[in-house]
């Protein structure tokens, strides 16, 4: 049988839950032969917000840059190719966006993660990825 995961992505928020979900990743990778997509999306605010947004919007990228060369290191601990991108806009369209575009193979990711309000709406992310992707998703709890 033909191996047909080539390319994982694995959306990253910081959160605990993201990073199970990056482990379950690496040892698909591992067994595949596969390569790691990493993705972290930064949500805007409203345009009215603009004077006070900038300054946290470069925080946001700083921190995310953080945590992402954290999932690098984690990856290539485990001898996993990791590359990621950190982009801005709505973390649903961002991720099916990256999927299609790079021709993922398998979405991994979180049962939830960081969101503010992740008490009213848990999993809203990987469960809108879940329901809307072409691309095969394995959500780790």
């Amino acid at each position: 049988m033909e191996n047909k995961i080539k390319r994982i992505l694995v959306p990253i928020d910081g959160s605990k839950t993201s990073f199970r979900a990056l482990d379950e990743a690496i040892e698909v990778a591992r067994a595949c032969h596969a390569t790691i997509l990493g993705v972290h999306s930064i949500a805007f605010l409203p345009s009215e917000f603009m004077p006070a947004v900038v300054p946290y919007k470069i925080y946001q990228k700083k921190e995310a840059g953080k945590f992402m060369e954290n999932a690098k290191f984690r990856a290539a601990k485990h001898g996993v190719l990791f590359s990621y991108a950190i982009t801005y806009g709505s973390p649903v369209e961002q991720i099916l966006a990256i999927a299609k575009k790079k021709k993922a193979d398998l979405i991994v990711i979180g049962a939830r993660g960081k969101g503010r309000v992740a008490e009213l709406f848990l999993g809203s992310v990987s469960n809108a990825v879940l329901h809307k992707s072409s691309v095969p998703v394995l959500i780790v709890k």
